[in-house]
Order: structure tokens, then C-alpha cells, then sequence
């Protein structure tokens, strides 16, 4: 089959790999029909987070059940389903409570040796545990497939950093970041009751999502002048709840900054960059809580999915650009360059 790999900074091909088999009784292969590039897979595209040559890449996609090994009793061949970004058992203390990236068993898509979700197929570890069915007839609905890929990071992404800030029904939320996740977590603000979102952004087809997403002001302002900018549409006071979705010092700084006093941070932003950008001494001070890190999408799908499947919510807009396999490391340079928000990939 065709999957891509990561070779160098910059160095992404797309090339012949084994096909996946069940190795484990527990095991299923999914054929896949939608995956993506995401923001967080740049770290590797760029060199910031190591690989090693010939690693495989990308951890969203859905598709259809090829393969079922002998103790998989929830899926069957021909079942669509949507994958997490972190496979788990399901049985652990962990995914008992909801926290199933902990999972001792668990792992990432594209570790090494391990398949990528930017591939025709992938072996999903712990079938039962992983994978969550949908409705067979939304294979024949491109918008909605589109949709429901969300739910395999970014949406339940954004989502944890909305529970994280404590959004509340009306709520003031401020959003850092205007990425897939950052523009999830507007969407997510919106769903959760917010009656005013501040999406930070300087991108104008993005705060335009925003806007359709939910987001009532945009501030096109970074560090101090951000600050300032909300603060003087809080009347001085700051966002109860405030969505951190980049992951960088200034962003975190920023997201502090325009806390109010007794607020939150939820934080999601994979952490790049130098430093924390965090002051516990201001933190202290002024009781801001901190909450968040990497988000256990599996936990939500069940809450997020029937919103999905009726059109509550549609994240779909996300995907801005859209490619075959081979054209992934197209797809890398236009994220890269900031030419595309997220770019969503039919195998």
C-alpha cells in the first residue's frame, strides 16, 4: 500500500509500505477514507520534534473496517469508524476515567512502527477500546465524512480546552490561536453556552470561520496590544474562560494576560518554543486556574458525535484545502506557508 513518510526536515514522500495486517487478536485494519494534516505534525515537517528516517506520519483519519481479529466483538467488516488520535485499551483505570491518552497500553499514530493515519490503511491496536462506529450512510455524504473526521482530534481537542477554561453558559471566552484547534474551541465555546467569544487572530479567512463558528469580536493584535485590546472589551476585567491553542510562550502569556481575575486557561497548544511563558507569582496572585494538556478526543466523541451527525455543530470548514495521498507533501508546504488552515486528505 501507499502511506507517507517522514525522512528529514522538509522531507516528506509518500511511498510503497507493507500492507497491515492483524498482528493480535484484539486487532482490526481500517481502510481509509478521509485523514489530515495537522497543525501539531508541522513540529515534525520543520524538525522541531524528532523522527526517525522512514517513520510513518499522521494520527486522524476514518474509514472502513477491512479485517477484524478473533477477539474484536464491537466491529465487523464494512463498519465506518472514526479513530482517536491515541489508541487505548479501554480497559485500564485510565480510560475508565476518561483519561485514555495515559493508557499504559496505549499510543500515537505514527510512532515508530506503528502505521500513520496519512496512509491507505492502518492496524488499529485494542479495536474495542479505539475505534467508535458511525452510521454506515454518512460514507455517501462528503460534507459529513469531512465532519466527523474532526472528532478524531481537533474538534475533542478544542472541546478539552473549553472544559479546561470552565465555559459556562454565559461565559466570556477569549480564544489564542487561529488554527484548527483554536477555531474547535470557538465552535466548542459556542456549544457549551459562551455568551461572548473573543477569537485573537490576524488571518482574515480564518476570524471569518471564527465569526461564522460563534466568535463575536476578533482581536488581529499579538502580546501586549492583545492584552489591552480584550481587556478593553471587558470593560477592563478579562475573559472568564480563555482557550490557549498555540503553545508558545507568548501565546501562554498572552492567555494569562487576559484571564480575569478567578478564570482559567485551558491550555491544548502542543508546547514549543522556549520556556513556559507561565508567572505563578501573577497566577497566584490573581487565582487563575490552569488546566488542560493532551486532550482524550475517545472520552467526547460519544457527547460530540450526535451533534455532529444532526448539524448542531459543523467543523467542517476547517478543512480549507484538500488533496489526493500523493499530494500530502503539497499539503505539508501549503500548511507550512500558511497558505492553508488544514489540509484534509483523500487516500
Amino acid at each position: 500500500m501507499r502511506a507517507t513518510t517522514i525522512h528529514a526536515p522538509f522531507e516528506i514522500r509518500v511511498e510503497d509500505v507493507p500492507d497491515p495486517k492483524v498482528q493480535q487478536p484484539g486487532d482490526a485494519v481500517v481502510r481509509v477514507l478521509r485523514a489530515c494534516i495537522c497543525g501539531s505534525d508541522l513540529w515534525a515537517y520543520r524538525g522541531d520534534s524528532a523522527r526517525q528516517p522512514g517513520q510513518r506520519i499522521g494520527h486522524e483519519f476514518l474509514g472502513v473496517v477491512e479485517e477484524a481479529g478473533a477477539d474484536v466483538a464491537a466491529f465487523a467488516p464494512g463498519d465506518l469508524v472514526v479513530a482517536p488520535f491515541v489508541w487505548s485499551d479501554g480497559t485500564c483505570d485510565y480510560c475508565a476515567e476518561g483519561l485514555q491518552t495515559s493508557c499504559p497500553q496505549g499510543g500515537f499514530w505514527g510512532s515508530a512502527g506503528h502505521d500513520g493515519g496519512q496512509g491507505e490503511a492502518v492496524r488499529v491496536p485494542f479495536a474495542d477500546g479505539t475505534l467508535v462506529k458511525l452510521p454506515s450512510a454518512a460514507a455517501s455524504d462528503d460534507r459529513l465524512l469531512t465532519a466527523l473526521l474532526a472528532l478524531s482530534d481537533v474538534l475533542g481537542t478544542g472541546h478539552h480546552a473549553a472544559v479546561g477554561a470552565g465555559v459556562t453558559e454565559g461565559s466570556t471566552v477569549a480564544v489564542v490561536g487561529d488554527g484548527a484547534v483554536g477555531l474547535c474551541g470557538v465552535l466548542a465555546a459556542r456549544r457549551l453556552g459562551a455568551e461572548r467569544i473573543i477569537a485573537l487572530g490576524r488571518h482574515e479567512a480564518r476570524t471569518g470561520i471564527a465569526r461564522t463558528f460563534g466568535a463575536t469580536d476578533v482581536v488581529a493584535a499579538r502580546g501586549d496590544e492583545a492584552v489591552a485590546a480584550v481587556r478593553d472589551l471587558t470593560g477592563g476585567h478579562g475573559a472568564h474562560a480563555v482557550i490557549e491553542a498555540v503553545g508558545t510562550e507568548q501565546s501562554m502569556r498572552t492567555a494569562v494576560g487576559i484571564a480575569r481575575d478567578g478564570g482559567a486557561v485551558g491550555y491544548v497548544g502542543v508546547p514549543h518554543g522556549s520556556g513556559t511563558g507561565l508567572d505563578l507569582g501573577v497566577m497566584f496572585a490573581r487565582n487563575i486556574a490552569l488546566r488542560g494538556g493532551v486532550a482524550p478526543v475517545r472520552a467526547y466523541i460519544p457527547e460530540l458525535l450526535p451533534d455532529v451527525l444532526d448539524g448542531t455543530i459543523d467543523p467542517s470548514p476547517v478543512f480549507d484545502v484538500s488533496v489526493g495521498l500523493e499530494g500530502v507533501p503539497d499539503g505539508y508546504r501549503a500548511m507550512d506557508q500558511r497558505t492553508a488552515l488544514k489540509v484534509l486528505v483523500t487516500p
